[in-house]
């Protein structure tokens, strides 16, 4: 780094860095990992752009994800555990998200047909008590099983707003989304944790009942941090079948915690 208090810094072991900044709160130590870590909000800004539609830019959803980043570095308490990157990961996509959301970029059209295809899902295995294939969907639907398909295309970024919707967890001041909870635990207090901890055993519950190739797309995406692509080579399939899978999956999820949310957090 050109700047001389940043080479500075270079030299001290990170863990110490954070111990300095979490006393001191000092700007240029804030600044520095601002800079640092400024590639991890293009990365996870790259990842979200491939699911949205071209009217979005790469560049805004990457100026969203920097607050989420500042307010990363903020928050984080090296004394939880957890990885900055991990727990940065989590705050930057909340807070691109949380900006797509007040922009409202979605037409209501566009999401009364995911809710009405997540609902019909929903029903579906709760009649017949398992899961339930593209076929039975679409024809619940009435439709035919290639404009089904299509319509998962069209959806894929509500979907990916979906993993990130919020639950409210104790108090109006602890929440968390659906995602969340996979990735970063936070040290609430102790009857928080333990519906947290509730919560996170029915979607690991829930991902774990997932259709085979639904189930690896969830996982190689959101821990294993691969690209749609890259799932596509892995499980041998087109990029667009990938974002179908992602999308079914994720209205299969919010289906099946749809039933149980409001007896946990409601």
């Amino acid at each position: 780094m050109a700047n001389k208090k940043f080479q500075e810094f270079d030299a001290i072991d990170e863990d110490e860095l954070w111990k300095r900044y979490t006393k001191t709160h000092d700007q240029a130590i804030r600044d520095y990992f601002v800079v640092k870590y400024a590639p991890l909000v293009k990365y996870v800004a790259g990842k979200i752009a491939m699911g949205m539609p071209s009217s979005i830019e790469f560049d805004d959803l990457v100026s969203y994800g920097v607050f989420g980043l500042i307010d990363a570095i903020t928050k984080f308490d090296p004394e939880r555990g957890i990885k900055f990157k991990t727990y940065a990961m989590t705050r930057i996509r909340g807070s691109i998200f949380d900006e797509l959301r007040s922009i409202d970029w979605i037409p209501r059209s566009i999401r009364q047909k995911a809710k009405q295809i997540e609902q019909a899902i929903a029903d579906l295995e709760n009649k017949l008590g398992r899961t339930v294939e593209d076929e039975e969907i679409a024809k619940e639907l009435g439709v035919t099983v290639e404009e089904f398909q299509s319509l998962l295309n069209k959806l894929s970024g509500t979907a990916m707003l979906s993993l990130n919707d919020i639950w409210y967890v104790g108090d109006e001041n602890d929440e968390l989304s659906i995602l969340e909870t996979l990735e970063a635990p936070d040290t609430l207090n102790p009857d928080v944790m333990i519906e947290k901890e509730e919560i996170r055993d029915y979607i690991v519950d829930a991902i774990k009942k997932l259709p085979d190739k639904e189930k690896k797309v969830i996982v190689l995406y959101y821990y294993e941090d691969l690209t749609l692509k890259e799932i596509g080579e892995v499980l041998e399939v087109t990029e667009s079948r990938v974002s179908q899978l992602h999308t079914k999956a994720i209205m299969r999820l919010r289906g099946r915690l749809g039933r149980i949310k409001s007896n946990i957090v409601g």
